[in-house]
């Protein structure tokens, strides 16, 4: 069972702190969303609102075509995991997972099924008579969904629910939610400021940012073409290098943009008529900037740290005038502390920013 989920100019003021400025979103029944975004953004807020756990300020929220914002968190639906596990430490696991049931008076031999149905899905049948003292962080966590998967809801909110488990067990525990959705084909939202399970996780990502939505798209999209220079800052390890632009000047279809440190580069990057250049600057991920082997000319950067992670290198130094700029090159690199290398840049992975920090991008990118 899914459902489609429809928030419609929500906003949420707590006396006169805005902390949701009007947000609209359409989610798909069947799909994955991750809210993703710095503390503070609202995600959460906007979350709990969908649960019935925040009121709404003015908006509406509906769930399979039914306004829901009205309705007590009971009748909406929708089962939350929340971050903390928040378990009975007095009951079994089996009767965690039925308490729920057992409150609205469903009748025994139902819940006896459901909680058997949703142990063997996430794989914790022999569990089922301990209780949370003698289970692990990842258990905890799995009794915690399988009691929101007793309810059969329309769709499942997921509060950072991985946030508390150690580095192993999250990405153990993410791969099973992946699994998981694919069982089940339910609605899901996944609340994060973790990007790596954004982009793992998601159909698609709604980026949040300063109480609105700053792009939604899938994780390629969000990578490839940020919409902003905070989305492009924001996702990404290491983050998007950032080049002060001094000028730009386009003639026969080509644009050269000049920079602070890169000198002039040349971009198929169309821009909008009315364009300053102005507190602009010029993006390009780590890995669109090319290491050259020695004794080739290119553009030179000195290496101030350089970090190994056995697959890659990464290089953090500064150009001439002092820029900082990262690069990504092979794993058995000899870089070291103190070496002047030269790069080169991949133009086709050029995006550039307007003094707001709007972003621009290469036809068909």
């Amino acid at each position: 069972m899914s459902a489609s989920i429809e928030i419609t100019n929500v906003t949420k003021r707590y006396g006169a702190l805005t902390v949701l400025d009007d947000v609209s979103l359409s989610i798909e029944a069947g799909e994955f969303v991750v809210f993703l975004g710095p503390s503070g953004c609202g995600k959460s807020t906007l979350l709990r609102m969908i649960a019935g756990l925040e009121d709404v300020t003015a908006g509406t929220i509906a769930v399979g075509g039914e306004r829901v914002d009205t309705l007590p968190p009971g009748k909406r639906g929708v089962a939350m995991v929340f971050q903390s596990y928040a378990l009975y430490p007095h009951m079994t696991v089996a009767q965690n997972m039925s308490f729920g049931l057992e409150n609205i008076g469903m009748a025994k031999a139902e819940i006896g099924r459901r909680v058997e149905q949703a142990a063997a899905t996430l794989e914790i049948a022999h569990l089922l008579d301990r209780k949370p003292a003698k289970l692990s962080g990842g258990q905890r966590q799995r009794v915690a969904i399988g009691r929101a998967i007793v309810k059969e809801p329309k769709a499942f909110l997921f509060d950072e629910p991985l946030s508390n488990l150690d580095a192993a067990l999250r990405g153990r525990t993410r791969l099973e939610l992946a699994q998981l959705h694919a069982r089940l084909g339910s609605t899901m939202i996944f609340v994060t400021h973790d990007q790596v399970e954004a982009m793992t996780l998601a159909d698609r990502i709604v980026i949040m940012h300063d109480r609105k939505i700053e792009q939604i798209g899938t994780p390629m999209e969000i990578y490839q073409r940020p919409a902003s220079r905070f989305v492009a800052g924001f996702v990404g390890s290491p983050a998007m290098n950032f080049v002060p632009v001094k000028g730009v000047n386009e003639n026969d279809g080509t644009l050269r943009i000049e920079t602070c440190g890169l000198g002039d580069v040349a971009a198929a990057i169309r821009l909008p008529a009315r364009f300053s250049p102005e507190g602009g600057s010029l993006g390009i991920r780590a890995e669109d900037v090319t290491v050259l082997p020695a004794g080739e000319a290119g553009i030179p950067l000195k290496a101030d740290v350089v970090e190994r992670l056995g697959d890659r290198t990464l290089i953090y130094g500064q150009l001439a005038d002092g820029t900082k700029l990262a690069a990504e090159t092979d794993g058995r690199s000899e870089a070291r502390s103190g070496d002047t290398l030269q790069i080169a840049l991949d133009t086709a992975a050029l995006h550039l920013f307007d003094a707001a920090g709007i972003a621009h991008h290469a036809e068909g990118d």
